[in-house]
């Protein structure tokens, strides 16, 4: 799994693009619904360390929502899945794209995040 694999993978899925919300910043890449503008994913790359992991080399990671709480709970004791980085760590996670998290793992996360955020109509 990497970052090109998922952006590849979106775009199949969904017909999005990352967009670049933060000026200077052509990492961290924002992927939003079409009708209601809403975050469905965020890639980036952030350093190890401030994940909590061992080492400070930065790793490509996503952050995703998750709305069931029990659900959220049972990813963040899965290895490569945590409490969100820089969101609301009750609602969304962050999963590693470096390997650890299988791809299908992450696809099924990423359709997950892409329903929770979905407009009321579209989530019927």
């Amino acid at each position: 799994m990497n970052r090109q694999t998922v952006i590849d993978h979106i775009n199949n899925q969904y017909g999005v693009e990352p967009d670049f919300p933060w000026e200077g910043d052509l990492v961290s890449g924002v992927f939003r619904h079409r009708d209601n503008r809403k975050w469905f994913a965020l890639i980036m790359l952030v350093r190890r360390d401030r994940l909590g992991l061992e080492g400070d080399e930065p790793v490509d990671c996503m952050n995703l929502k998750i709305n069931d709480p029990m659900l959220h709970d049972m990813l963040c004791h899965e290895d490569g899945i945590m409490p969100s980085y820089h969101m609301n760590k009750r609602h969304w996670i962050t999963v590693l794209l470096d390997g650890t998290v299988a791809d299908e793992k992450v696809f099924e996360l990423i359709d997950v995040s892409y329903q929770a955020t979905a407009s009321k109509n579209k989530k019927r």
